[in-house]
């Protein structure tokens, strides 16, 4: 547990005995909205240190987006296109940064495999499906519901 949770838990039980002296329903909402706080604070630790790479193509098909929409560094990033026969490297992509790959020829269809480390040295790897066809459409529901679009 890191020294703010702890100083949010102590001051928030010390809050709620104080406020327990003069009307136990306002100590009660306090005390709720301290263990709400503080597992919030819990929740969000869970989410440092995840870096993630996203590849896309352009719109001419002739480059390799690599977009880091994490919310820290990916390190030693590893990009494999099959069935181009391509490998590169990219040494570092910090948080909300994009790198452009230029390819020799335009692609119609491949797949880029994706392999990179966080600050902790943990591998993550995933696997993206390029498409020069396929557009990306981000409010698109996952299960389409009452006759999307």
């Amino acid at each position: 547990m890191d020294k703010k949770s702890q100083i949010v838990l102590v001051l928030g039980i010390a809050l709620t005995i104080l406020l327990l002296l003069f009307n136990i329903y306002l100590a009660g909402i306090v005390f709720v909205l301290v263990i709400t706080l503080f597992m919030s604070m819990q929740i969000m630790q869970d989410s440092v240190f995840l870096p993630d790479v996203v590849a896309n193509l352009t719109e001419d098909a002739k480059s390799v987006i690599l977009r880091n929409s994490g919310n820290s560094v990916a390190l030693h990033i590893h990009v494999v296109l099959v069935p181009v026969n391509t490998e590169y490297d990219v040494p570092s992509l910090a948080a909300e940064e994009t790198h452009t790959f230029p390819l020799a020829s335009m692609i119609g269809e491949a797949k880029a495999v994706v392999t990179f480390e966080n600050e902790k040295n943990e591998e993550f790897s995933e696997t993206y499906a390029l498409s020069a066809m396929a557009q990306f459409d981000p409010l698109k529901p996952m299960i389409p519901l009452f006759r999307w679009k």
